[in-house]
């Protein structure tokens, strides 16, 4: 099992952040830096990501023992839209034993369903997924787009994404293709009810991707979780309102055990 191209800087309890879809860990540059003066924060190309290399015969279980073998014990997850899925899969493993999660615009499924009304329609994803086969660069820039509508500084977020993927590299097809599927077919409602962690759920006003009706589903779900929605942010609220995701995360952390902030 090839490891995942990872960068580590700060000291202090561990801190894993994971990226989504199409992305790379440059996307989370800033807030890493501020993190790194109270944590020791890693974050994670995800595999086929960045500077992470692809696996010939990639499986979701495969995928996760990966990422989980670059997490160290008792690390909080961070985790952003897919990588926040990512973030309570892992999570759900007692042999980590996290501590706390936060998921930034997540939701535990990502398609709309009969009775998961807070998705996207499973036409518009199987578009996508269609529009992916044939242009996978012009899918990502759309993707890109899409993310940053409605949002305060969407030129500037845009522009920070962009630059994320030319500077650590854009994702390989396969693993966009392996991801989507994912993002599909995941209903990870059971596994959100099933968790011990306490979890901060951050939302954007104006998500077009995850809408934050999501986020407020996720926190009933999730036994011990505290929603906060950031007004005119859209799917990256982290680049968009660094100093407000920054201030909420870090007076969650502080709580006993991640208590509400």
């Amino acid at each position: 099992m090839s490891a995942l191209y990872a960068e580590t800087s700060g000291t202090g309890p561990p801190l894993v952040l994971l990226h989504g879809w199409g992305m790379n860990l440059r996307v989370f540059d800033p807030l890493r830096e501020a993190l790194a003066k109270h944590c020791c924060v890693t974050a994670l190309d995800l595999p086929g990501h960045g500077r992470s290399s692809w696996p010939e015969s990639a499986t979701e279980a495969r995928l996760l023992a990966q990422l989980a073998a670059q997490v160290p014990r008792g690390s909080t997850l961070v985790g952003w839209s897919l990588g926040g899925q990512l973030a309570m899969q892992l999570a759900a493993d007692p042999a980590l034993a996290v501590p706390r999660l936060v998921l930034i615009a997540s939701t535990p499924r990502f398609v709309r369903g009969r009775d998961w009304p807070f998705g996207l329609p499973e036409p518009t994803v199987l578009d996508f997924a269609a529009q992916l086969a044939r242009d996978p660069a012009g899918t990502v820039a759309s993707f890109l787009e899409l993310q940053v509508r409605g949002s305060a500084a969407a030129g500037e977020v845009l522009a920070s994404l962009s630059r994320a993927l030319r500077e650590q590299g854009s994702a390989q097809p396969a693993a966009l293709a392996s991801a989507l599927g994912l993002l599909r077919q995941n209903d990870l409602r059971s596994v959100a009810r099933s968790l011990p962690v306490a979890a901060l759920v951050i939302a954007g006003e104006y998500d077009r991707v995850t809408p934050p009706q999501a986020a407020e589903a996720l926190v009933q779900l999730l036994p011990r979780a505290t929603l906060r929605v950031l007004r005119r942010a859209g799917h990256a609220p982290f680049l968009s309102h660094p100093e407000e995701v920054l201030a909420t995360m870090l007076a969650f952390m502080a709580e006993p055990e991640g208590g509400a902030p």
